[in-house]
């Protein structure tokens, strides 16, 4: 078992398991989700990625379950799925609170599980890898944060970024795509995921991404169904509601890890990165994820969005609220007139009254004319927001 580090979800994931018979954890592969799982829970554990307990649960259901009277840890669940009927069944004959914990990896086959036989009866948290806050400040290096990312395994047992990065897209990655979809040219698949890459914090183009890597249209909708599936992008839409202009109405790429979008940008290290063209989408990538992750973390609703008009005037982050928080990032350290132009065009241009945030890299916070202007690294982490 992996040594525990704190993870901010944990209180969240104790209130669920107060609350339900069955909590679910999903999320990218090597996140935590089995390491948090089994910190919180003295249950007996059973991964069902290994082949003999797999074969055991899709043969006897029934038989396997009963070994767990008093419930488990089901790792990886979504590998059998005949096992949601029955836990059904458990949950519906008086299971108490918190007997079972189920993870998977990937939103298709757990979400499909839970929606046909455990609606209503399952509380669900998200797990990203670690949040800046989860890290210690040693560490927060911003561009050595963009280039190692967040998964646990580079930044708690120190393995070389660009080894276990290179692992894990060859033996997850790959492995779960040939599993959900049949690829054939895997060189293909290769492409479309560094050209992915390349593309987080732009708007969404399936088509010109289809033309660079030699695919059909749908083939790439289906390409990027897999990776949001499997936790690797996330699109932001956009937000045009209580607006009489025209609007941008396409969505935004964004990695979920920046580590992973500069291996596969093939940045060579924090060096390269300091004066490559990649340095400021995977900034602005690694804001919109860290923002992600608290409203995962603590399962706020967290709806985001961007703002963008057909002018060219953009917000890169709105987080609907009460009120609701326009967040502009900027990956330069001189604080200038200029950085502020989109947030006062869309605060003249609203009637919502919103809160407005400048996040970049200098370390003068400030306030001007309702527009805060924060540290990156303060308001990430909790101490500017």
């Amino acid at each position: 078992m992996a040594v525990y580090r704190p993870r901010q979800a944990e209180g969240a994931l104790r209130e669920l398991l107060a609350w339900y018979p069955v909590v679910a954890i999903t999320g990218p592969r090597q996140s935590g989700k089995t390491t948090l799982a089994r910190h919180v829970s003295d249950k007996p554990y059973v991964n069902l990625e290994a082949p003999d307990q797999r074969e055991y649960a899709s043969g006897d259901p029934r038989g396997f379950l009963a070994r767990f009277p008093d419930g488990a840890v089901l790792d990886e669940i979504q590998h059998v799925p005949a096992l949601f009927s029955y836990l059904q069944t458990i949950v519906d004959e008086g299971a108490r609170a918190g007997s079972f914990i189920l993870t998977g990896s990937q939103q298709f086959g757990l979400r499909d599980g839970i929606a046909q036989s455990l609606a209503g009866r399952v509380g669900l948290i998200e797990l990203l890898p670690f949040s800046l806050g989860e890290m210690p400040a040693a560490d927060l290096a911003l561009n050595d944060v963009l280039c190692r990312g967040a998964y646990p395994r580079v930044v708690a047992d120190g393995i070389p970024p660009g080894v276990w990065l290179a692992d894990y897209v060859n033996t997850y990655l790959e492995r779960d795509v040939r599993r959900l979809l049949n690829v054939r040219n895997l060189s293909s698949f290769q492409r479309f995921l560094r050209m992915c890459a390349g593309r987080s914090g732009q708007l969404l183009n399936l088509s010109a991404l289809a033309a660079d890597c030699g695919i059909t249209h749908n083939t790439a909708r289906e390409w990027l169904s897999v990776l949001e599936a499997s936790y690797v992008v996330r699109l932001l839409p956009p937000y045009y509601r209580n607006f009489g202009k025209r609007l941008v109405k396409t969505p935004k790429l964004y990695f979920l890890d920046t580590g992973l979008a500069a291996w596969l940008m093939a940045v060579s290290g924090p060096q390269a990165l300091a004066v490559s063209m990649f340095r400021g989408p995977l900034f602005e990538t690694l804001v919109v994820t860290e923002i992600l992750k608290a409203c995962l973390n603590r399962r706020r609703e967290g709806k985001l969005y961007y703002w963008r008009d057909s002018n060219g005037h953009e917000i890169d982050l709105l987080e609907e609220g009460n009120p609701m928080h326009a967040i502009e990032v900027k990956a330069g350290s001189t604080l200038t007139t200029d950085m502020r132009a989109g947030l006062e065009w869309y605060r003249d241009l609203t009637d919502e009254a919103p809160r407005c945030t400048l996040v970049y890299l200098g370390d003068v916070s400030s306030t001007r004319d309702g527009i805060a202007a924060a540290n990156w690294r303060k308001f990430l982490t909790g101490k500017g927001r």
